[in-house]
């Protein structure tokens, strides 16, 4: 018989092979490198072909969407080999809603990949990076220090204002009127 937590493990690895996705546990078995609190949002795709290529840091997200290669099949048909390449991310690093790292890539530390970015070549420690290919904006220290400023002058809500905690009907109608006029924040 299996308990609560082990059924839960076994139906998402089912619903992942389902739809075409390994586990990071799987992946992990393969060869994947991954260290100490690595959240990986729904519909993540690392390469499972060659997962043993890529070695991703501690505290690390990748937000919804984000696809992690380490081969390029481009010259498969062509030439008969695959491009391959190491993919290394550092440690603190963010990696917005669907973005594209490709193989020969390394992400250095306290780095945000913008969401919808295409990085193709190596990013820097403390780096906010966007774009299609990723171009550095600014450091992560000005980009936060910045936001440190605009958050005393914006709307603020805690974890009881997501559906984690049970967001209620008349919270989602205040929180949307407050944002009318711009960016808010939540925990």
């Amino acid at each position: 018989m299996i308990g609560g937590i082990g059924l839960r493990k076994v139906l998402r690895s089912f619903l992942l092979n389902l739809m075409g996705e390994y586990s990071t546990e799987k992946l992990e078995k393969i060869g994947l490198k991954v260290g100490r609190n690595f959240s990986r949002q729904a519909q993540c795709i690392i390469d499972h072909s060659h997962c043993w290529l890529i070695k991703i840091g501690d505290d690390v997200t990748l937000a919804p969407k984000v696809h992690i290669l380490a081969h390029d099949a481009s010259t498969k048909q062509s030439l008969g080999y695959t491009k391959i390449g190491l993919v290394n991310i550092g440690d603190r690093v963010f990696i917005g809603a669907g973005s594209i790292i490709l193989p020969n890539v390394n992400i250095g530390n306290d780095v945000i990949i913008g969401a919808g970015s295409i990085v193709t070549k190596n990013i820097p420690d403390n780096s906010v990076a966007v774009g299609n290919p990723a171009k550095v904006v600014c450091t992560k220290s000005d980009y936060i220090n910045k936001n440190r400023e605009f958050i005393k002058n914006r709307p603020v809500y805690n974890k009881e204002w997501t559906i984690r905690k049970n967001i209620t009907e008349d919270m989602k109608q205040k929180m949307i009127e407050s944002l009318k006029d711009g960016i808010g924040f939540v925990e």
